[in-house]
């Protein structure tokens, strides 16, 4: 499907805005050599059938097919690099190995570059990002849940656990941190069997994918684990993580570092039983760093994931200068650690540099019924109609499943709330102030 005519630009005003950055160094910038055309870069590897994105088996094929989805523009559909470069725009960066990669702003939707973005590809653990746009809404976070040996059948064999114990009570809120720090797939079948079992979880899945205009992917497992048939994209991910993000509770899981998660209860020495809590972190590198990788400079989430098929997959979202980007990236085929996420802040980074010097190559669709635009110069509220309100001053209590609308930060500890940012925006699909979580309570 052709992207929507846009009717107007956009324009963003941020006053007195601050964003917290403990501990962060800002990576380099990529080259800023010019480029004067659009760009279509094929794809060098070898030849496979291209009607299908994987074999029986479930491992992908080697190349993307010559005709993918156009889903947010034609340009999109096209196999290789896509980049429109604009007069001073930075070249793209040359290292990247990748099988599939996105970079868009994640408040107009204008993708800026990508690389078979709609190539259908096993997403791994990043296809959580659509259990939780799902979930989330139906349970609050109150609420508490005892978990029967039931709960955790079928979850399969090497997944990653945040380590759910049979007969022990969590909270709501103690199972989707378990869900976005440790990527626990216990905690991924405990909240499916809260909600009528796996199989009603992946059938509401997909026909949120489908209202999300995700279309090319198909869930089989509501975790992202292996499964023969279950592929998505960049493109679509980059949906998933949108989408979420217009929701205070996803925001506020994706973008928390560390946290206590309860343990398993026991009886001391006197007899009496008591129960202990552990730390857990968050595995998103961008977010908590590693040995070879610090945090990135305005991360404020999203989700990673990695499989023998997927290989690694991270959707990442960061906020610099009043510019939210999101980015994507599926598989590189470069064999070195942390390789998703160094290549990911390559991609950012330039993406910070190119937003405005280049022309998009597509966009990130609105959902089924959502307007793409709205009248110059008005907020969108979260019923969809265009008000005067600044974000800051929307209600997180009319939020909608389907993402649409307005947030208010999350406020407290060491969360920024950007409450002076007025957003004045052309459309109907803004994503509200982003914050950093550095530390768990």
């Amino acid at each position: 499907m052709p992207a929507p005519q846009k009717t107007a630009k956009r324009t963003l005003l941020v006053a007195s805005a601050t964003l917290l950055t403990l501990s962060l160094t800002a990576p380099a910038f990529a080259d800023g050599s010019t480029s004067p055309s659009p760009t279509t870069s094929p794809s060098t590897t070898s030849s496979a059938d291209p009607s299908s994105s994987a074999d029986p088996s479930g491992t992908p094929s080697v190349t993307p097919p010559p005709n993918m989805s156009t889903v947010g523009g034609a340009q999109l559909g096209r196999p290789g690099t896509q980049a429109n470069l604009g007069s001073g725009a930075p070249v793209l960066p040359k290292d990247l190995t990748a099988r599939s990669w996105i970079v868009s702003d994640a408040e107009s939707g204008d993708v800026l570059a990508a690389h078979n973005a709609h190539w259908r590809l096993p997403p791994a653990s990043t296809l959580k990002m659509l259990f939780a746009d799902t979930l989330l809404p139906r349970f609050p976070k109150t609420m508490t849940h005892k978990v029967a040996l039931s709960d955790l059948a079928g979850v399969g064999a090497g997944s990653s656990m945040v380590g759910i114990k049979e007969n022990e009570t969590y909270s709501v809120h103690d199972l989707w941190l378990g869900v976005f720090l440790r990527s626990g797939n216990d905690a991924v079948h405990v909240l499916s069997a809260m909600n009528k079992g796996v199989d009603q979880t992946v059938k509401d899945m997909q026909e949120h994918a489908e209202d999300l205009q995700a279309l090319d992917t198909h869930v089989v497992s509501p975790d992202g684990y292996d499964e023969k048939g279950q592929v998505s994209s960049a493109y679509d991910l980059s949906l998933f993580a949108r989408s979420g993000l217009q929701k205070k509770d996803f925001r506020e899981y994706c973008s928390t570092v560390t946290a206590k998660f309860p343990g398993e209860t026991k009886k001391n020495k006197k007899g009496k039983k008591t129960r202990e809590s552990f730390a857990i972190q968050n595995t998103n590198r961008l977010l908590a760093g590693d040995s070879d990788i610090t945090p990135y400079q305005g991360i404020a989430g999203v989700k990673n994931g990695n499989t023998t098929n997927a290989g690694a997959t991270f959707t990442g979202v960061a906020e610099r200068g009043g510019k939210v980007l999101l980015v994507t990236v599926m598989n590189p085929e470069k064999d070195e650690h942390n390789e998703v996420y160094k290549e990911a802040a390559k991609l950012l980074d330039w993406g910070f540099q190119a937003a405005d010097k280049v022309q998009p190559v597509g966009e990130l669709v609105a959902p089924k019924g959502v307007e793409p635009s709205a009248q110059a110069g008005a907020n969108a509220s979260p019923d969809g109609a265009a008000s005067g309100k600044p974000v800051a001053a929307a209600s997180d209590a009319k939020l909608r499943t389907g993402g649409i609308g307005v947030a208010l930060g999350i406020a407290g500890g060491v969360l920024v709330l950007l409450a002076a940012g007025i957003f004045l925006v052309n459309r109907r699909w803004p994503l509200p102030d982003l914050v950093r979580r550095r530390s768990g309570r």
